[in-house]
């Protein structure tokens, strides 16, 4: 067994274990790729693969969390092993080396995502459960009917539209969602390079919802081949209540699954109700869950 740096040809093997130990995850191949060889500069992010015999079996990432205006917040990403090389050592090499480059950036506070059957293991190395995520599936077929939007709302796809409009309510939208840690301080720069020029991203399928001339929702789809990632749906504040992020969502999946997509996931914090219940109205059913764990780094 040894641990290196990920590379960029890291990815179809980091994608295939991805798809072993969290099957409703979505990020492609070339996604990915461009993930380890392009990260945003601000984020300081890197990643560590373990090997045996040549062969990838474990994974993990670590970056500043640049979503929020806690600038000493740093994030343990999607820390897996392969089953068969469980409890040999790998996990607690991936993160000491995850944890060594947060402290070299200057993180004070680390937040990682455990499975139910790794809380001892989080436990062990220091940090604290806090909050549960739920992960769900739709089956796009048949997909949900197109939504006929209310008097004086449009629904667009993301194909023709500046981004910095899109930007600017996906920011307002997300200020208040429910979290260890607030998201309300990305920079249009970083939003561009994760969001907008991510590989993965849907602008056919994905939403808007515009009234008066402004952006008021929005529901962001990524997407990998048949699979789709809800990476964001929202509503402005000022506009909550008129059934619009069910709107635009519905809107995307239909749209995905016109282009394709068969399976749709996502995932909610356990106490967005609002969210959770839309997911029910639409069909999706759970699949998993995982829990953000929280730690000093001294």
């Amino acid at each position: 067994m040894r641990i290196r740096t990920a590379r960029p040809d890291d990815a179809p093997a980091v994608v295939a274990l991805r798809a072993l130990v969290h099957p409703y995850l979505v990020r492609g191949v070339e996604s990915t790729r461009k993930m380890i060889a392009q990260p945003p500069p601000s984020e300081q992010w890197t990643a560590y693969v373990v090997e045996v015999d040549d062969t990838v079996v474990g994974w993990v990432s670590a970056y500043r969390n640049d979503l929020t205006s806690e600038r000493d917040v740093g994030e343990v990403s999607i820390l897996h092993v392969h089953p068969e090389h469980r409890g040999r050592g790998a996990g607690t090499a991936l993160l000491t080396a995850a944890l060594g480059h947060l402290r070299d950036i200057g993180a004070r506070r680390v937040r990682t995502w455990a499975l139910p059957e790794s809380l001892p293991f989080a436990r062990r190395h220091g940090f604290t459960p806090s909050r549960e995520l739920r992960y769900s599936a739709l089956d796009l077929r048949p997909a949900p009917p197109m939504p006929e939007p209310p008097p004086g709302v449009r629904l667009l796809p993301l194909t023709d539209l500046d981004p910095r409009r899109v930007y600017l309510v996906n920011l307002a939208a997300a200020a208040d969602e429910p979290g260890d840690v607030p998201v309300d301080s990305i920079s249009y720069e970083n939003w561009y390079s994760e969001v907008w020029d991510n590989l993965g991203l849907d602008r056919a399928a994905s939403t808007v919802a515009e009234a008066g001339g402004e952006l008021v929702a929005l529901s962001l789809v990524k997407r990998d081949g048949d699979r789709m990632w809800s990476d964001y749906t929202g509503t402005l504040p000022t506009h909550r209540g008129r059934g619009l992020a069910r709107l635009v969502k519905t809107a995307a999946l239909h749209r995905a699954a016109a282009g394709g997509v068969r399976v749709a996931y996502t995932s909610n914090d356990e106490a967005n109700a609002p969210m959770l219940a839309i997911n029910v109205k639409l069909g999706y059913r759970p699949v998993g869950s995982s829990w953000s764990c929280l730690r000093d780094l001294s």
